[in-house]
C-alpha cells in the first residue's frame, strides 16, 4: 500500500464547494477500479507554532501500489488534472509516500 499525498499551497484561488462537490466525487469514480483504495481531505488550519499553513488543502489517497497509481493517472490523468484550474489556481505537489514495514 502507499499513499499519494496532493497538496495545494496556501494563497491563492481555491474552490473548496467544486473541489468536493466535483472533483474529489469524480477521482473517485474514475479511480476506483484502478485500485484507489480511500480518498481524504484535509484542510490546513495551522503550523505548530500558530503560523500559518503551508498548504491549504491535502488529498490524501491511499492505493494497492505506486504502479497502481500510475496506471490510473495514464488512463484518466489528463481529465483529472485537467479539472484543477476549475477551482484553483495553485499548481498541486504531489508526492508518494511508503508505509514502513514493521
Amino acid at each position: 500500500m502507499v499513499l499519494v499525498s496532493v497538496m495545494y499551497p496556501a494563497g491563492g484561488r481555491f474552490d473548496m464547494d467544486y473541489y468536493l462537490g466535483h472533483h474529489m466525487p469524480l477521482v473517485r469514480e474514475r479511480w476506483s477500479s484502478f485500485g484507489l483504495h480511500e480518498a481524504k481531505v484535509v484542510k490546513g488550519v495551522s503550523t505548530p507554532d500558530g503560523g500559518a499553513a503551508p498548504f491549504q488543502v491535502m488529498a490524501l489517497l491511499t492505493w494497492d501500489s505506486a504502479d497502481a497509481f500510475a496506471k490510473a493517472a495514464a488512463a484518466h490523468g489528463p481529465e483529472i488534472f485537467g479539472d484543477i484550474p476549475k477551482f484553483t489556481d495553485r499548481q498541486a505537489q504531489v508526492q508518494i509516500n511508503a508505509f514502513p514495514e514493521g
